[in-house]
């Protein structure tokens, strides 16, 4: 189904939440539990619903003692494969409370790009929700290379939402919204609504994240908002405490309109096979 506005989230079929590093590593560690309750909600309603989360690399920082975010693509990947695990534990640890089982799914952009491997994503993903499982999906960082890698999780979150036919895409962060200007910046305002289209002329958008530990900021999320509204998915930008709110239609962060040409239900959602690819 196409979304209209917040009004209609809580009928919606499939939802894909990102979740940014710096809302859940280091001292947000302890947001996972308020996010995954917001997840069980809609998982309960019966709502087909994936997680698309980053966090792998910072999550391993205080475990292997690094100063901060490493710089060079050999530590990145052995962190990488350290924080992975220790952040699906902490997932699934969370998500036991509610006896849902999470499913770890690790993408490269190849492996989007390129039609036998997407078309396998397509069916795995289906297949995990159809067994009511709840996907757990981040970049493969362990094998990723520079010439490969997604850049930041926005974008992965967008392309799984057009792989999967998601009616909404909600991109967390530690902002609220997107604004005119930073918002720390005087006279910033929130900008509530996106028209699909609007080349948001005029708005001072920023490039990178306040915390450290991630790669994306406004840029990004709004250049991922286009790909998954072009895609036939509304989407909603806001932070990751508000996550409960959000998914309930609370009219809070900036929604972005789906394109008014999307694709139909039927084709956009197969729970038992893989629908047609562009």
């Amino acid at each position: 189904m196409t979304l209209r506005d917040r009004d209609d989230i809580v009928g919606a079929k499939r939802i894909v939440v990102k979740v940014g590093s710096s809302s859940i590593s280091g001292e947000n560690a302890a947001q996972i539990g308020p996010l995954v309750d917001a997840l069980a909600a809609v998982h309960g309603r019966g709502t087909e619903i994936i997680l698309v989360s980053s966090g792998a690399i910072a999550t391993a920082i205080p475990f292997l003692a690094l100063d901060g975010r490493p710089d060079d693509l050999a530590t990145q990947q052995a962190a990488a494969a350290v924080g992975q695990n220790v952040l699906m534990w902490r997932y699934q640890t969370s998500l036991d409370r509610f006896g849902i089982i999470a499913g770890q799914v690790l993408l490269t952009a190849g492996d989007l790009e390129n039609a036998t491997p997407r078309s396998n994503a397509q069916r795995a993903m289906d297949r995990l929700l159809a067994l009511r499982v709840l996907p757990i999906v981040n970049e493969n960082d362990t094998v990723a290379t520079h010439e490969i890698r997604f850049g930041d999780n926005d974008r992965l979150a967008a392309l799984v939402a057009e792989l999967i036919g998601a009616d909404l895409l909600v991109l967390l962060s530690d902002v609220d919204a997107l604004y005119t200007k930073p918002p720390h910046l005087d006279g910033a305002e929130r900008i509530a609504h996106v028209p699909f289209g609007d080349e948001l002329a005029g708005v001072e958008i920023g490039s990178a994240g306040r915390a450290g530990v991630g790669t994306g900021g406004a840029e990004t999320k709004v250049s991922a908002a286009r790909i998954a509204a072009t895609a036939g998915a509304a989407v909603l930008i806001t932070a990751t405490p508000l996550v409960a709110e959000a998914l309930s239609g609370a009219h809070i962060g900036t929604w972005f309109d789906a394109a008014p040409s999307a694709p139909d239900a039927p084709a956009r959602h197969t729970a038992d096979g893989v629908a047609p690819l562009a």
